[in-house]
């Protein structure tokens, strides 16, 4: 399957509130009606000079039949690229059984089903305190796969929002991130600390028929989302660890890093450098942890993540 194009430029996928379907949103092109004018001319064209050549034709002499041509050898079939990270390698890894989509209810059924298999892991237990219990699924591909973008739609992401208003200390031109942000996060990231990894991956992998069908569903009908997901992670992972303080300007209302090259980070990684740098160990550790899991324990970070 063709891998999908990891491009930070990307805009968001967004959830249509009338449809509830989510796609990425694409600038309509102003050169279209002028390719379509240009088309329809040509085509006329041709067709007036196909008439005009056949009406000049001797009536008594029927023009000459050639043989006919060769037909071209039919242009081979792309080779699809092979899977980068299978899903049978983090489901061996851990022992699990084969893939039985018979047992999965429908994608349409998951919620309820997901939201039991939570119940019973240790740690999970305040799941719909900090995420959506609806829509589980499509959330948390759509999360994903905008991570590694300039902005997220709040209406895709899975987790709700970090509860308070960002701290920032100093004054003007000395501004930075307050060392009291970081407990915002702290929650969030000891809920993940809780979360047995091998249990959460075991929860994925039994349920991975749904995330790929979703993740082909949301505009990448040959993409395989495991590979998106290792991808996100080395995304992730290749933030810049920033010593405290980091500072901030505020040109307007809101803050931006000062170093324009952190302000030019996608949302993820920017959510790496705001939660702290305790909280963003904590994190990297956890993602290692999934990302060993997830490809089972075949593959090592890659020496230049995707950015």
């Amino acid at each position: 399957m063709p891998e999908t194009p990891f491009d930070p430029n990307l805009p968001p996928m967004i959830l249509d509130d009338a449809s509830r379907d989510a796609r990425p949103l694409r600038a309509r092109s102003s050169s279209a009606p002028w390719i379509a004018g240009i088309a329809a001319i040509a085509a006329l064209v041709a067709l007036a000079a196909a008439y005009w050549w056949w009406q000049r034709q001797p009536v008594s002499t029927p023009p000459a039949v050639s043989p006919p041509a060769a037909e071209a050898p039919p242009a081979p079939a792309q080779a699809e690229p092979a899977i980068r990270h299978p899903i049978d390698d983090a489901r061996a890894g851990l022992g699990a059984p084969g893939e039985d989509r018979d047992r999965l209810p429908a994608l349409g059924d998951s919620d309820a089903a997901i939201r039991a298999a939570l119940a019973g892991i240790p740690g999970a237990g305040e799941f719909e305190r900090f995420f959506y219990p609806q829509e589980i699924v499509r959330r948390l591909v759509a999360t994903v796969d905008n991570l590694p973008r300039r902005s997220v739609a709040t209406q895709v992401m899975a987790a709700k929002p970090v509860p308070g208003a960002f701290v920032a200390a100093g004054s003007d031109g000395n501004l930075a991130i307050s060392a009291d942000n970081a407990a915002r996060y702290a929650p969030y990231v000891r809920l993940a600390h809780a979360v047995d990894s091998k249990t959460l991956v075991a929860l994925y992998v039994g349920f991975y028929p749904w995330f790929q069908q979703t993740y082909q569903d949301l505009s990448y009908p040959s993409g395989y989302f495991n590979d998106r997901l290792i991808d996100v992670i080395d995304h992730l992972l290749a933030a810049p660890e920033v010593p405290a303080p980091i500072a901030l300007v505020q040109p307007h209302v809101l803050y931006q890093f000062a170093d324009p090259d952190l302000e030019a980070r996608s949302a993820g990684q920017k959510i790496m450098l705001r939660m702290g740098t305790n909280n963003a160990a904590q994190v990297r550790a956890k993602l290692r942890e999934l990302r060993r899991l997830l490809t089972g324990a075949k593959s090592d970070l890659p020496t230049n993540p995707p950015g």
